[in-house]
């Protein structure tokens, strides 16, 4: 006969994670942080930025993403990540300043009355529209999709359908940052669980 373990009935059972269909979402900018990638003197900056849902049929994804983890050590999966321009005046950096640019009009354009002051701490609170694409990823001889955030365009053209999807991201199309330059964005009340 087995043996009921302790506390058996406060045990959370393990279910099955939701996924995140790609598509066009209106999303809130919860925490925003420059991080510093590689080792002097090849380095490079990434604006990442945590968001969340706001609107819609996945409205708070994340938020309960993060709380059904079950393991010690959670982490927020709704991040946009761009790239951050090094003013270096090579070709990859004039792309890189392209898609920054179209990031901060989007965030201008979802917020009247508010101006990008190149202060990331000031996005925060930000409603914005985000394009989300399905990404292949391979971990210990396996592979699948997970959907992740790339591209912040105006809410109003979410709301409105009025975007183009990105084509998915495969593994054998690996390509270099400044072609995903788009990629990560954290804050929700009364919400005294989540990392941030």
């Amino acid at each position: 006969m087995l043996k009921k373990p302790n506390n058996w009935e406060n045990v959370k059972a393990a279910t099955e994670r939701e996924t995140l269909p790609k598509g066009g979402y209106v999303v809130k900018i919860l925490d925003a942080k420059t991080i510093t990638y590689g080792t002097a003197p090849n380095t490079f900056d990434k604006l990442e930025i945590s968001l969340d849902i706001v609107e819609g049929d996945f409205k708070d994804f994340y938020a309960n993403d993060y709380r059904a983890q079950m393991q010690e050590d959670k982490k927020w999966k709704g991040i946009l990540r761009q790239y951050t321009p090094k003013d270096d005046g090579s070709e990859k950096d004039e792309w890189t300043k392209s898609s920054f640019k179209a990031m901060t009009e989007a965030i201008e354009e979802s917020n009247t009355g508010y101006h990008f002051d190149w202060d990331e701490a000031h996005t925060k609170g930000k409603i914005v529209g985000c394009l989300f694409r399905s990404e292949e990823w391979e971990y210990n001889g396996k592979t699948g999709f997970a959907t992740h955030a790339f591209k912040f365009v105006s809410a109003d053209n979410i709301r409105q359908g009025k975007f183009k999807m990105p084509k998915d991201k495969l593994l054998a199309n690996a390509v270099s940052h400044t072609d995903s330059a788009n990629g990560g964005f954290e804050e929700i009340s009364g919400l005294n669980d989540l990392p941030f």
